[in-house]
């Protein structure tokens, strides 16, 4: 061994691991233009050794000839291990140094391994681009040409012979040189093109687990070339020969039904393409939109005919369900009973002649006596024919009510108490029947009160041509008693003989219709509808729609609370299942799907959506109506009620109330309970919260009390018209009336010292008082309006001055006077105001 070879104190070996393993990146190519990119590993032979020998010198590669033999030179001796010393301890700071010693020379390793892989990888870089080029140009040669000749197996195991037969002979030597360590290990070389696998792959007989993928197979264009197709590439290429014998396919022509307004995102659905292409062709077109933006039918119709279906034009009226056209055929019409609603004025007896008749108590149930809702009974009499019977409030307030029960009914029976006579809601009754076209009977009630007089009220009816048949007119008049029960079967017998003469007749066997006579928000069963069914048969499950709402029956509920699986023409009942509360006098209808019924809904709530914001037409009446109403006070309210028309006649009611100073401003209506939205409305305009016959939950009495909101419980509408009434007098606030009480004339101005200056009048009429507001005029144009500081007649001051006689005033804060100005003196009253 040399001294450069010796070890020195202080030399250590790099610290690190060595790599035993090459990776690089080999790109495979595969059919169809596919490639891919494979990480390969080389392995290095690991060399054991003991300690002090040499390392292996790298075999080199053989030459087509045979070489010379290597001659190895002895391994030198192995130097006897030093005798082991005594180790010294190590001081704390000597341990740190060394610490610190090794880690900068671990780190100092660490870079240099990483520096020599990426120089190895770039050199591999560079080989495989070369590899790639020399690849693509035998591809690019003739198919003859590129494919080498094989070599037979016996061509390989000679090579290897001969490559073995210099390592042979080396081997001996080497044993014989050295005794004291073997010698090292001598690797044959294997020519790579030649390995007996790939010879196999070629005869096809190379599955995918004959092993591992190498370099040497991976860069052998046969061998990749000869691998089996994947299953997944076989279906791809089976899939796409089916679609090219196919041939392309045929886009669906459809007919595009388009209203008169549509959304970009509901055309996009019904022409079945996409609604990014549809806005995409709309902004070539020059109009930006988005999917939910509404376009008109002429940009609808441009859009299908560019997509190539037909269109089909249709109004929105068409949407809705027109019944006036839907005639049903004369045999398909039997007999049904008839709908007789009862009229009159307020506590003339309607409800307590309708019990009577029922056998019930309903009056019972009614706040102060009066009825609040529009109730539909069906009456069963002792020969097994039914009456349907609807009570209408008699209520000016529920004029509106009244209307809408005198248009489903065929017979009218107004009650007209006998002691009272012809009253102004009697009145109301009778227009409104006439106006209906309707047969009327007059029901003479409270017959057995003293100072009862029928004839007194027959000769009434005269001046509103209404002629009874004892009078010599057509129509039938009857005294009654609703208590003592007088003459009610005679008025059954009437009410049977009218229905005789109209012949009603409905069509049971086809899908119901019916009229809304009450709806209301119940809070255990949700929205509930008493409906009067005019024609069909109305079953439970049937879709429908009515008004803005629809629903699927759940439940039907007749008069008197029983659950029942249909009803026929005349029969009233409640029905459970509406999405919303509908209005009364709401037509319903029954319809073939859900999708049919909220398309009539929704069509029919967006008309009622562009009536409430479309404004009328301007006209002058218009214009200073407007303007009187912005001027004007505003007195918000919420109203809640337990039935759609108790709300309706409210609102009505509340909208008459007022004067050109203020006036009823409706925040919110509707049926149901009192709700945490509703005080929260409330609460932001300071209005008063309206309850009729319905009260606050738990939440929403907390958030009232918190926001200060009042909450009003009414059961009677005169109790609650006379407190809105009051509360929009008090906050207009008091009136203040002006009254002249003296006038003057301003002959000449005096110097009057620290007062500035003082005016002598001359008083024309009435009187001056000192105490009294004063006002001086200059060419009927007002220049101070005050009080007079003193007044004095003569050099005396005096507390009054007379028409006819002169004094002289001065003025608080006022030295503008001249002679010919006026003096008005006034009174100022202050009044409460009433509307």
């Amino acid at each position: 061994m040399s001294d450069d070879n010796k070890p020195k104190l202080g030399m250590r070996a790099p610290l690190g691991v060595r790599r035993t393993v090459e990776t690089g990146k080999v790109k495979q190519s595969f059919s169809h233009g596919r490639s891919n990119t494979v990480v390969v590993e080389v392995k290095k032979a690991r060399v054991l050794r003991k300690p002090g020998d040499p390392a292996p010198e790298p075999v080199a590669a053989p030459e087509p000839v045979a070489a010379a033999p290597e001659v190895v030179a002895p391994a030198p001796a192995p130097r006897p291990a030093p005798a082991p010393q005594q180790a010294r301890p190590m001081s704390p700071l000597e341990r740190r140094e060394q610490q610190e010693r090794l880690l900068r020379e671990a780190e100092e390793a660490r870079m240099t391994a990483l520096e020599e892989a990426r120089r190895r990888e770039e050199r591999e870089k560079i080989e495989l681009t070369e590899e790639e080029r020399r690849r693509a140009e035998e591809k690019s040669r003739p198919a003859e040409e590129a494919a080498p000749a094989p070599v037979p197996e016996p061509e390989v195991a000679a090579a290897a012979a001969e490559t073995a037969a210099p390592a042979a002979e080396e081997a001996p030597q080497a044993s014989t040189s050295s005794t004291s360590a073997p010698p090292p290990r001598r690797f044959t070389p294997v020519i790579a093109p030649k390995r007996p696998e790939l010879t196999r792959a070629r005869q096809g007989e190379d599955r995918r687990q004959s092993g591992k993928l190498t370099v040497t197979r991976a860069l052998d264009d046969d061998a990749s070339s000869a691998r089996t197709r994947s299953l997944a590439a076989l279906k791809r290429s089976r899939e796409k020969g089916k679609r090219g014998q196919a041939g392309p396919s045929i886009k669906q022509v459809r007919d595009v039904v388009v209203p008169e307004a549509i959304t970009v995102a509901e055309l996009a659905n019904r022409m079945a393409e996409r609604t990014a292409d549809l806005v995409k062709s709309l902004f070539k077109m020059g109009t930006p939109v988005t999917s939910n933006q509404v376009i008109d039918q002429d940009t609808a119709e441009l859009l299908v005919s560019e997509f190539g279906h037909n269109i089909r034009r249709v109004s929105e009226s068409d949407v809705d369900i027109v019944t006036e056209v839907d005639v049903d055929e004369d045999e398909t019409l039997q007999p049904r009973a008839p709908v007789v609603t009862i009229m009159g004025h307020v506590d003339h007896g309607k409800t307590s002649l309708l019990d009577a008749l029922r056998g019930t108590d309903v009056v019972a149930g009614e706040a102060g006596g009066i009825t609040q809702h529009i109730g539909a009974y069906m009456v069963t009499q002792k020969d097994g024919s039914q009456i349907t019977f609807l009570d209408t409030p008699g209520h000016e307030a529920f004029s509106a009510m009244r209307a809408r029960g005198a248009d489903v009914t065929d017979i009218v029976v107004i009650v007209v108490a006998g002691d009272d006579g012809i009253r102004p809601q009697t009145i109301e009754a009778i227009n409104h029947t006439k106006a209906a076209n309707k047969p009327m009977i007059v029901a003479i009630n409270k017959m057995d009160k003293p100072g009862s007089n029928a004839q007194k009220v027959r000769e009434a009816l005269l001046q509103y041509d209404v002629q009874v048949e004892a009078m010599g007119g057509e129509v039938q008049d009857v005294e009654v008693s609703a208590t003592s029960k007088l003459n009610l079967d005679e008025l059954i017998e009437k009410i049977q003989l009218q229905a005789e003469i109209l012949e009603l007749t409905a069509n049971p066997d086809r899908p119901a219709e019916g009229v809304v006579v009450e709806a209301q928000l119940d809070k255990g069963r949700g929205p509930v509808a008493t409906v009067l069914v005019r024609r069909g048969t109305l079953k439970t499950g049937d879709i429908f729609v009515v008004g803005p709402e629809s629903g699927k029956v759940r439940a039907l509920v007749d008069d008197k609370g029983k659950q029942i699986k249909s009803a026929g023409p005349s029969v009233p009942v409640e029905i459970l299942g509406i999405s919303g509360v509908p209005s009364a006098a709401d037509q319903l209808t029954v319809v073939e799907n859900e999708a049919r019924a909220r398309e009539v809904a929704a069509y029919r709530a967006s008309v009622i959506q562009q009536k409430r914001t479309t404004s009328a037409p301007a006209s002058l009446e218009s214009m200073f109506s407007a303007l009187r109403d912005k001027q004007s006070q505003q007195f918000p309210v919420v109203v809640k009620a337990d039935a759609q028309g108790s709300v309706e006649a409210i609102v009505s009611s509340l909208q008459k109330i007022g004067n050109d100073d203020i006036q009823v401003r409706i925040l919110s209506s509707g049926a149901g309970g009192i709700t945490e939205s509703d005080v929260s409305l409330a609460a932001a305009s300071k209005a008063p919260i309206i309850g009729f016959n319905v009260r606050a939950n738990a939440k929403a009495r907390e958030i009232a009390t918190r926001d200060g909101v009042a909450l009003k419980y009414y059961d009677v509408i005169y109790d609650l018209l006379d407190d809105i009434r009051a509360a929009m007098a008090g906050q207009l606030g008091p009136e203040f009336f002006e009254t002249v009480v003296g006038r003057a004339e301003v002959r000449e101005v005096f110097s009057a010292g620290k007062h500035g200056k003082a005016a002598g009048l001359l008083v024309t009429e009435g009187f001056i008082k000192k105490d009294l507001r004063a006002r001086l005029t200059r060419d009927d144009v007002i220049i101070y309006n005050g009080k007079i500081a003193s007044l004095r007649r003569f050099k005396d001051d005096v507390p009054e001055v007379r028409a006819g006689l002169e004094c002289g005033v001065t003025f608080e804060g006022s030295t503008d006077i001249k002679a010919g100005d006026y003096l008005e003196t006034f009174e100022v009253e202050e009044r409460e105001r009433t509307l």
